[in-house]
């Protein structure tokens, strides 16, 4: 099992729009990401600075962001464009974390 964290960045004033988002996950999608490894997933926002913070337990090396070629992300991506800092495709603005501390 591997540990992936990235962050991301949420547009100001949207944060009810992004959970509410979330809390609605489409299970289409929810399937997908369990079927590609993703077995744990959380996502937390710092409101000072709008910063997303990704954290995913996946088997294998890739996770949700690895997903991109399949028509339900890039159908998430388009519906999360219009509150998130997005790139050209639609794609969430990322940026992988280094672990650099772990205690079990």
């Amino acid at each position: 099992m591997k540990r992936i964290a990235f962050k991301m960045h949420l547009k100001e004033g949207q944060k009810d729009a992004y959970v509410k988002r979330h809390n609605q996950l489409w299970g289409e999608l929810k399937s997908l990401l369990k079927e590609s490894g993703v077995h744990e997933y959380s996502i937390f926002l710092d409101e000072e600075t709008n910063t997303l913070f990704g954290f995913q337990k996946v088997n294998g090396d890739e996770g949700s962001q690895d997903l991109g070629q399949i028509d339900i992300v890039k159908k998430w991506w388009d519906f999360m464009s219009d509150i998130m800092e997005v790139n050209e495709d639609n794609s969430p603005v990322t940026v992988q974390l280094n672990e650099v501390f772990y205690m079990k």
